[in-house]
């Protein structure tokens, strides 16, 4: 027996969801778990709708259901009576909800769980998709279950996949008449007097720093539609946090509405023992008075709303400092070299002032650059302490004039703040949005713990765990940093771990090895290292460190840094994302350069202006990213690529390092259009100056890739290098002798390497005969091709335009290419033949006599070989 339920207190998302089920599951019965709110009891009164068989649960036999179909609940405690067969051996729980994910969520055979809008715009996709027939009444149903969970479409929480629902649902005849009767009822004289209640009882609580509005009442009997009621009281007084509690008979219901993104609702009610989104949520209290649930409501408040932010969330640590004895001009180097404009002058970690690069500018100019920053710095200075409220920071920093802001710990220097950091902070913390389901990756204060939860395998997730505590328990502090974070937002797979340390990475590293019986390789001059599990998975740790580069294009020195610094010395701000790791805080989203915006707004962007003058690279890298995500590299960025450009800056860096990012461009899925990027900045030439890229050139290189595509689906056991084939491909035009150059400077390593780019000459002659000759055996064709690596293959067969040629290169890498003889050296022995040269001889013409089909068992081979012998033997008797 199937059947379809959800959870009790019904709306119409439940009663759409459930019909929608049936659609997919046309043998299971319907059964509400329990009672109904009002508006879905009219309905049914009310309705002249025949679409509904509703099974009553006093009539369902637990025992017999051997598949539970759960639709917008997946929770136990709110499904009634059917919890109790969730343990039965066989059942099979199939799921549709769209609620987020909870620890104690049911789990099934079946899980489909997209954080949309309604979970009725889950089943109408899947209905579509499977081009399920649906008529006028039940498309005005579904439409019902959309409008009230998106408050017809104008909640946060709609996504673009509930319009799409609600568009294919219009084409089906859904009468949006009766859907805007249903939504938009008249309140009740009863449900009037209780909002009045509500809005002369409520209160403001400012927790952490944030305003909630708590409401209550109490009414004589059972009220439905308390949600209604909750709505129409924030729209009247525009609240952003709104939390309603309402006694009915002996339970308390919980209605919470948020529009920031500080207080998470559906988070809040879960804690009560509801659930919902993190705009809008419920709850239902059982046994308790109204103001107990109250008390227990400003506990979870305090607990869970996002706290007011302090000077140690903000300050970077260890600051760069200069002590009372640097010269004015060493000071300019420092600021020069790490990019800052003011530090702090220390004596015994005492803060003595405060100098900046503009006043070490001008002593230079006056020629104190010998004396000592102490004579010039400022010595009247605001500080604060690790704990001050970011509204102290604000007015030592801003009504103070203060360029760089001191962070005091017991009399000595923790850290530092800038005017940088608190213009960032402060920019975000205006932009109080409403949140928004698909936007909810972009927020600042996002933590990511269920996106690694629901996008990673559990072992990466338990790995990164395992790093929080072993950094919690060496006092350190862990993140996952870069890449990784930007593609888990991103919903790309990628699993290279990059954990930065602030504390010892190398320390770190050997910690956690011991722990979990893992392998260590260490870099002790760049405080790098990798963990090696038992099953081969790697995860590479670093200590937070800060790089610059004695000269352009040379290869960074390291020093020492905060997490903040370490992440300033990347490419892109995309790639400055991060991740805490301790226990304490763990998954939260740390964005320090408005990485969460750029990806927002799909842009490339640099982090600094000398950065393509530090590492060139940088400039592939950034058509590789831009291509990849199909973001666009801003105008800034393409100014300072084309700058690099001019200034020939690629020519000064190694062709080893080259050829690595060119590498990663052609190993791109969307290698073509980054090519054409490529040509377009006018870079091709720092491969070699005679490659025009033109259209044939172009054309080739989508052959290529078309082969290529081929050959993989083959699954051969002789694997190509792509990249390779591409290069090949990339470079057809040049000469040998400008071939050979190119892959000089290229520095292009590895014996299967070269023997391939060796081998270049010899592919495209191979490629001349075979064009030139109409026919050719199979054996002529092996004998071409056989000496020649896989990429060379590739490459020639993508080259000719002649289909004949094609398919013979085709039938050489699927047959004839693994063709062997069934008689060895042995059955030679065997059949009398004297050992020598002559055996290869045979073998030879056995394999070419296979090739071309004139022989094809091991008898043919056999009869072969006797025939070589008479006939050796013959001329033997007639030379004697």
């Amino acid at each position: 027996m199937q059947v379809i339920t959800s959870h009790i207190n019904a709306d119409f998302d439940t009663l759409a969801s459930m019909l929608a089920a049936k659609k997919l599951y046309p043998d299971a019965v319907l059964a509400f778990p329990g009672s109904l709110e009002k508006n879905l009891r009219d309905f049914f009164e009310k309705s002249t709708f025949h679409l509904f068989e509703v099974e009553k649960i006093k009539n369902i036999k637990l025992d017999d259901i051997t598949r539970l179909i759960l639709v917008d609940i997946r929770q136990a405690a709110r499904i009634g009576k059917f919890a109790e067969i969730l343990k039965k051996p066989g059942l099979d729980i199939h799921i549709y909800d769209h609620h987020p994910k909870s620890p104690d969520d049911i789990r099934g055979s079946v899980e489909e769980t997209p954080a949309y809008g309604a979970t009725t715009t889950i089943l109408v996709h899947i209905i579509k998709e499977k081009a399920i027939p649906l008529n006028p009444e039940e498309a005005t149903v579904l439409m019902l279950g959309i409008y009230e969970d998106t408050g017809s479409l104008v909640f946060s929480s709609t996504t673009v996949k509930d319009y799409e629902a609600a568009a294919f649902l219009l084409s089906k005849g859904a009468n949006l008449n009766i859907v805007s009767d249903m939504i938009t009822k008249e309140l009740t004289a009863e449900q009037v007097s209780l909002l009045n209640d509500l809005l002369q009882s409520a209160a403001t609580y400012s927790i952490d720093g944030i305003d909630v509005v708590i409401v209550e009442a109490s009414a004589d009997k059972y009220m439905g539609d308390i949600a209604v009621l909750a709505h129409r009281l924030k729209d009247i007084e525009n609240i952003n946090c709104l939390f309603a509690l309402v006694s009915m008979e002996n339970r308390v219901h919980l209605v919470a509405r948020s529009r920031i993104k500080e207080v998470n609702a559906g988070e809040i009610a879960h804690m009560l023992g509801g659930g919902g989104h993190p705009t809008a949520a419920s709850a239902t209290l059982k046994d308790i008075t109204l103001i107990q649930a109250k008390e227990r409501l400003i506990a979870v408040l305090k607990n869970k709303i996002i706290p007011q932010r302090f000077a140690r969330d903000i300050m970077s640590s260890p600051p760069i400092i200069l002590s009372e004895s640097t010269s004015i001009n060493n000071a300019k180097d420092i600021f020069l070299r790490y990019g800052i404009n003011a530090a702090p002058v220390v004596k015994n970690d005492k803060v003595l002032g405060v100098i900046t690069r503009q006043v070490a500018e001008k002593a230079i100019y006056h020629g104190l650059e010998d004396v000592s920053v102490k004579e010039y710095m400022s010595t009247e200075f605001e500080a604060v302490s690790p704990a001050a409220p970011i509204t102290e920071v604000q007015d030592a920093i801003i009504g103070h004039h203060q360029r760089l802001l001191p962070v005091i710990d017991k009399g000595k220097i923790a850290g530092i703040i800038s005017r940088t950091d608190l213009l960032r902070l402060l920019q975000e913390e205006l932009k109080i949005e409403p949140y928004s389901a698909e936007e909810a990756p972009l927020k600042r204060h996002k933590t990511i713990t269920r996106l690694m939860e629901d996008r990673l395998p559990e072992k990466v997730v338990d790995i990164l765990r395992n790093a929080g505590n072993v950094a919690e328990e060496l006092g350190y502090k862990a993140y996952v940093v870069g890449g990784f974070v930007r593609d888990l937002i991103l919903n790309y797979e990628n699993l290279d771990v990059d954990i930065v340390i602030e504390g010892d990475g190398i320390t770190f590293a050997n910690a956690f090895a011991k722990k979990f019986g893992c392998r260590v390789k260490s870099h002790e001059r760049f405080g790098t290292a990798i963990i090696v599990f038992p099953d081969g998975f790697k995860i590479d740790i670093a200590t937070a460190r800060l790089e610059y580069y004695e000269k352009p294009g040379a290869l960074p020195t390291v020093e020492l840094s905060s997490l903040k610094l370490d992440l300033y010395r990347r490419d892109f701000t995309i790639n400055t994302l991060a991740a805490a790791l301790n226990p304490k805080n763990f998954g939260a989203l740390i964005d320090f350069f408005g990485a969460q915006r750029d990806i927002k707004e799909k842009a490339i962007k640099i982090l600094h202006n000398l950065s393509f003058v530090e590492d060139p690279t940088r400039v592939l890298r950034a058509i590789r990213f831009a291509e990849r995500y199909g973001f666009a590299i801003s105008k800034h960025t393409q100014n300072l690529i084309k700058n690099a450009v001019k200034l020939n800056l690629l020519q000064k860096i190694s062709g080893e390092r080259f050829l690595n990012e060119l590498r990663a461009v052609l190993e791109e899925e969307n290698f073509l259009h980054a090519i054409r990027r490529v040509k377009e900045f006018d870079l091709i030439k720092f491969v070699h100056p005679d490659i025009r890229l033109d259209s044939a050139e172009t054309a080739l290189m989508e052959r290529a890739r078309d082969v290529l595509a081929w050959y993989q689906l083959l699954y051969a056991e002789e694997k190509a290098e792509s990249w390779l084939v591409l290069f090949l491909a990339l470079t057809d035009q040049l000469k040998d002798g400008d071939f050979r150059e190119a892959a000089k400077r290229l520095g292009i390593a590895g014996r299967h390497r070269m023997d391939a780019l060796t081998a270049r000459a010899n592919a495209v002659k191979a490629l001349n005969i075979m064009q030139m000759k109409k026919v050719l055996k199979p054996s002529e064709v092996y004998n071409l091709l056989k000496p020649l690596p896989m990429e060379n293959v590739l490459y020639i067969m993508a080259k000719t335009k002649l289909d004949d040629t094609k398919k013979a290169i085709s039938n050489f890498i699927t047959h004839l290419k693994e063709c062997k003889t069934l008689l060895h050296g042995d059955d030679l022995k065997r059949l009398g033949v004297p050992e020598g040269p002559i055996y290869s001889k045979i073998l030879n013409i056995l394999l070419e006599k296979r090739l071309d089909e004139k022989i094809k068992t091991k008898a043919d081979e056999e009869e072969m070989v006797k025939e070589i012998l008479g006939k050796q033997l013959r001329i033997t008797k007639e030379n004697s």
